[in-house]
Order: structure tokens, then sequence, then C-alpha cells
């Protein structure tokens, strides 16, 4: 069974700003609740083949696990996919403009290996209350009253 969650806000602020910073990785850990560390294994800055390491906690268990960057159109779309670990994900960011403000898409799919696989609905249901958080959070720190 695989896994697709997807979340979406509308953030009050320029596109342009919101996709710099939610595509930054070293901003993570500030909106990603889950996320505890990031470490860029190929230089700076973001491009097609970039590689990030991610040190996270999900479900009381740490994962570390390496993001590629597979598709980078800046202030439009962000796709990344890891094939490591229990279950190998693809992220997607997209933001459209929405009025005065962005709409931020966050997707995450993949599907489970191993233990996982059998989790994979609880999986979904606990990625769908984080990621809702975490654009929240993403909101609460970019919104321009």
């Amino acid at each position: 069974m695989s896994v697709d969650v997807r979340t979406e806000i509308v953030i009050d602020a320029p596109r342009d700003e919101v996709a710099a910073y939610a595509a930054d990785p070293s901003k993570a850990p500030s909106w990603y609740a889950n996320i505890k560390s990031v470490e860029w294994e190929t230089p700076p800055p973001l491009a097609v083949r970039s590689k990030i390491a991610f040190v996270a906690e999900f479900l009381g268990r740490r994962l570390a696990y390496t993001y590629e960057i597979v598709e980078y159109v800046p202030g439009e779309r962000l796709v990344m996919r890891t094939a490591e670990g229990p279950f190998p994900m693809e992220t997607i960011y997209t933001w459209t403009t929405e009025g005065a403000g962005t709409r931020m898409t966050l997707r995450n799919r993949g599907t489970p290996t191993g233990f996982t696989k059998l989790a994979a609905p609880l999986l979904a249901a606990k990625m769908r209350k984080a990621n809702t958080t975490d654009l929240r959070t993403l909101k609460t720190l970019l919104d321009q009253h």
C-alpha cells in the first residue's frame, strides 16, 4: 500500500518570499517540528542533484535520510526524493499566487517497505497531522499582516 499525503495552506506573503524560505533546507528545522538537523552533502545553493542529509524524529523513532533534489523551479516547484530506509519517499512543494498571498502545497508520497508497510494507514494519518502543523508554523513565521 502506498502513502500519498497532500496538505496546503495560504500564506499572506509574496510567492517568491515563501518559496525561497521553504526551499532553503537550512531553514527546515525552524518550521518542521520533526526535523532535528540538516546537513548539506553537496555545496549550496539548492539545485537539481543537490543532496541534503536530514535527521528527524517521527512516531518516536530517529530517522536519518538523504534527499536528492530531482526538480527545482524557483518560486514554483521543488521535488526531492530519498530511496533510503524503510520508507522511500518523494516530497513535493508547489507555490502559486493566491490573491496577495501564496498557496503552498506540501505532498509526501511513497511506498513503505518491511514493517512500515503494515502501518501505512497510520503513517498517512500521522504525516497529514504533522504536515498540517508544519505548514501552520511556516504561515506564522512568514505571514505579513
